[in-house]
């Protein structure tokens, strides 16, 4: 691989697993040009296609390595199965097969790229009690790579971007004659997730009326609000269940851990009793709310003291508050993460945004020809940018990787 210049390289790479994108996205930007993706969702497909004017389409089972394009990196977001235990008896190469990690194996093996980015849920590292990322690490290094001492887990608000999203990234150099020499990869990945703000990514101007509240929500947050403000204890390290306010007695037949949240509503009641009886008449004994409404998560401590000053969540499981410095993972979207300040839906754009692609937008024009062309529906592009990898985490791991190693 050859350095052009300052943080630019000039290389070609294979985007496997290829989504929208978020791969194709940091290896161009670093100086890289695409010469393979492979993705089977349609509509994932026809979005790599509209962005970068290359056919993804491809199933990697169907892929004859042999034929598959020198490439100096290869770069995977393979979904995590589990491996067999049968295979032992058989080598490395049969304790993987049938899964999609395989189907990386046999291309490292085949083509030997110089680098491998490669990118996993947190729980890789533990999954089958350490025997999946035991047995990705051994056939990596079989194949002749060196990768890091430990695992990297990283997530985009170490690098100042407020989502919490841990992610394993898994790099490699190709080097069989010294793969027990760790690689070297500094990072400045050094944030706190309190020293970010969601301000950086949403905007306060105007959105479409499709992302701000009904009526029925503002009612049931506003409800929850005035709660809030109306108890004696705004530190609250419990879910607020209103439905056991008035029990007498908690049931024996509950699990422990839940008596113990009815117990500590009971009691949050009885302390309360004339505020929350009040509370209750004038919203109708909550027979208006859902189920799923008559609950309530506040994990924002004393840092803001309003529900509207927060990230909310209307969850199956209930409301959940959470202070604004960073939003919760994004990923196959349902409860779209609600801005509390704007009392509205965070947009695909931001979500774009929030995974690091370069200004998401819904029209190309010629003033924004470079920026990244989103999904036409809502729910597929919130899920695409859910699934995808955080484009500028890949971007400074496989700097690091290129600059260091």
């Amino acid at each position: 691989m050859k350095q052009i210049k300052d943080q630019l390289y000039d290389f070609s790479f294979i985007d496997l697993f290829s989504g929208i994108g978020g791969f194709h996205q940091a290896m161009t930007q670093l100086g890289g040009h695409c010469v393979l993706a492979s993705e089977i969702d349609e509509n994932c497909t026809r979005v790599y296609e509209n962005n970068y004017h290359m056919k993804s389409a491809v199933n990697i089972r169907d892929l004859d390595e042999k034929e598959i394009p020198d490439h100096d990196v290869l770069c995977a977001g393979f979904p995590c199965q589990a491996f067999s235990k049968a295979g032992k008896q058989a080598g490395l190469k049969d304790k993987t097969r049938g899964t999609l990690f395989f189907e990386v194996e046999r291309i490292l093996r085949a083509k030997h790229p110089e680098y491998i980015v490669l990118e996993n849920v947190r729980n890789l590292v533990s999954h089958d009690h350490h025997n999946t990322w035991n047995t990705i690490q051994a056939v990596l290094r079989d194949c002749g790579y060196r990768l890091t001492a430990e695992p990297l887990i990283l997530s985009p608000h170490q690098f100042g971007i407020p989502q919490l999203r841990e992610r394993v990234i898994i790099l490699g150099k190709y080097d069989p004659q010294h793969i027990d020499t760790p690689l070297y990869i500094p990072l400045d990945a050094h944030r706190k997730k309190e020293e970010n703000s969601i301000y950086d990514i949403v905007s306060p101007e105007p959105v479409d009326d499709k992302y701000t509240l009904s009526p029925y929500e503002i009612k049931v947050l506003d409800a929850w609000d005035e709660f809030y403000q109306g108890i004696d204890r705004k530190v609250i390290g419990f879910p607020i269940w209103a439905d056991y306010f008035r029990y007498e007695t908690i049931p024996s037949e509950y699990p422990g851990w839940k008596q113990e949240f009815v117990r500590k509503n009971i009691e949050l009641y009885r302390r309360n009793q004339t505020f929350i009886d009040g509370w209750l008449e004038r919203y109708n004994q909550l027979a208006d709310f859902t189920p799923t409404h008559h609950k309530m998560e506040w994990q924002a401590g004393t840092k803001i003291s309003s529900l509207w000053e927060g990230v909310i969540q209307m969850r199956p499981s209930g409301i959940r508050v959470k202070t604004p410095t960073c939003f919760p993972a994004l990923v196959a979207m349902v409860q779209i993460p609600i801005i509390g300040r704007y009392r509205r839906r965070l947009t695909v754009e931001e979500a774009g945004r929030l995974q690091s692609f370069p200004n998401p937008c819904r029209t190309l024009t010629a003033t924004n020809e470079s920026a990244f062309l989103c999904d036409d529906n809502d729910q597929q592009a919130y899920k695409q940018f859910g699934n995808s990898v955080n484009v500028e985490v890949i971007r400074q791991c496989a700097l690091s990787l290129f600059a260091n190693n």
